[in-house]
């Protein structure tokens, strides 16, 4: 019997058109999802999504909830067709999506709490301007070392966002931070290496996220969690999460904390998970998934021609 692990994708992944053709091949499923997060959220996420423009969905407090709610929308079309997951997780971001699938959140409630997620990480950026770089060919024993070179150096915020897999780690900071690491790769003796400034509208999962997570923890307060129905995987411990409680606190420690994404995928691992589905826009995680295990089977259902081969391979024998 197949062993699924739901992965939910992080900012990033957003792309003009994401979910239209879902909507359009799904009209029941999908329509009711984006009509009631446009009437929630006071403007037309939908319209933003499907018809751009790409520099107003590349704004983090709109980036947010848009791809938090195409990846849902992208589960639901899953979840009318196939079994449920025996293990679910989500990468920043994705992990409020993960929630959802897990029956620890309210999907309204998710969605309010990402736009105010949104709103709160895009504010960090007027006050501190900070950036964000992807670091390739180097390990994240390495990067940890060069980040406290760089604040040695500089003075400056350099830490380590994600632990994305074996040769990508990202990290986050000051301007200026980011400038003095990327300089130590540029001279340093590395072959192969080679950062990537990421085009993110805030330094995020580093100190200079402390002081909107004091924020935000009382939005997270307000809102419901239930205990999760199936496994959890959180990006701040890289386990399982038993309890909404936990679940909350992750949350609430995942704005200036590391994504172990890489330590998170061992984890699902080790519980005997012999298939990954990403499942919302992009195929980054894909990505991450087939490098560090290629042997276990790999899909992405970003939309809906992938979604339905998806369904295919996973739907019960009895109703193909």
């Amino acid at each position: 019997m197949t062993s699924t692990a739901y992965l939910f994708p992080g900012q990033g992944s957003q792309r003009v058109g994401m979910g239209r053709d879902l909507r359009d091949r799904h009209p029941d499923i999908v329509g009711p999802i984006f009509d009631a997060a446009d009437e929630l959220l006071g403007f037309e996420l939908s319209r933003l999504c499907w018809e751009g423009p790409e520099e107003e969905l590349r704004r983090t407090e709109i980036t947010q909830p848009a791809i938090f709610v195409a990846s849902l929308a992208a589960y639901r079309v899953l979840a009318a067709a196939t079994p449920p997951p025996s293990v679910v997780a989500g990468h920043s971001l994705g992990e409020y999506t993960a929630n959802v699938a897990a029956g620890v959140l309210e999907w309204t409630d998710a969605l309010l709490l990402v736009r105010r997620r949104g709103i709160l990480m895009a504010g960090v950026n007027v006050t501190t301007p900070g950036a964000m770089a992807a670091v390739m060919g180097l390990s994240p024993e390495l990067v940890e070392q060069l980040c406290a070179a760089a604040r040695d150096a500089s003075g400056e915020v350099i830490e380590v966002a994600n632990y994305n897999d074996a040769t990508q780690t990202v990290v986050s900071g000051t301007v200026a931070g980011i400038e003095a690491f990327t300089q130590l790769v540029r001279t340093g003796d590395f072959p192969g290496s080679k950062t990537i400034r990421l085009g993110v509208g805030a330094p995020f999962h580093c100190s200079l996220m402390a002081a909107v997570q004091k924020e935000f923890a009382s939005d997270l307060a307000a809102v419901s969690f239930s205990d999760p129905q199936i496994p959890v995987v959180v990006n701040v411990t890289a386990q399982a999460v038993s309890t909404g409680a936990e679940a909350r606190a992750a949350l609430g420690r995942q704005l200036a904390g590391s994504v172990r994404w890489s330590e998170s995928l061992s984890t699902i691992v080790g519980q005997g998970v012999d298939t990954f589905v990403e499942v919302g826009p992009g195929r980054v995680l894909t990505g991450f998934c087939k490098r560090g295990y290629p042997d276990i089977t790999t899909y992405s259902a970003s939309d809906a021609r992938r979604i339905d081969k998806v369904i295919a391979e996973l739907q019960p024998a009895s109703l193909v």
